[in-house]
């Protein structure tokens, strides 16, 4: 992914509906008129993956306090997602993209440079959407350790 092909502040969020963990329908509109944070992460019960579901679980009830919803987006199929939730006991609202569709629309699919080792994949990445819709705070490449406390530090 070129980094043109990537969303900044005060770009309009690219809508989606995806299943939950839950297998229900969950639509970027349905927060229509409230701040949401959409992180994009590779893969379910994975080691910094979990780091960050757990971090942003951890800190829910500060975003909730903030009115802010949490949204995690990987490739999952639901099943996995129910297994992550189960076993880590989670609180954020987990969807899965198997088309990477969304993934691709938010520019967190693509090449990207691991260890050295260019392949192509989910790029960890981080949004704050305004409740107008519109992409308030925008970060690719996420480090998984300590994001989710920068996150509330910077943008909130």
């Amino acid at each position: 992914m070129t980094e043109q092909n990537r969303l900044s502040p005060g770009d309009t969020a690219p809508a989606f509906t995806l299943i939950n963990d839950r297998g229900e329908d969950v639509s970027l509109a349905d927060f229509a008129g409230q701040q949401v944070i959409v992180y994009f992460y590779p893969r379910a019960n994975t080691p910094g993956c979990t780091t960050e579901a757990c971090d942003f679980t951890e800190r829910f009830d500060q975003f909730e306090g903030a009115s802010v919803a949490v949204l995690g987006i990987s490739p999952d199929p639901v099943d996995q997602l129910a297994k992550f939730r189960a076993d880590r006991d989670l609180k954020v609202e987990l969807l899965s993209d198997e088309s990477k569709e969304t993934l691709r629309a938010w520019g967190a699919y693509g090449k990207k440079n691991t260890y050295g080792k260019i392949s192509e994949g989910v790029i960890r990445s981080t949004f704050l959407v305004g409740a107008d819709g519109k992409i308030e705070q925008a970060q690719y490449n996420v480090k998984a350790t300590g994001h989710v406390d920068r996150v509330l530090r910077d943008w909130m």
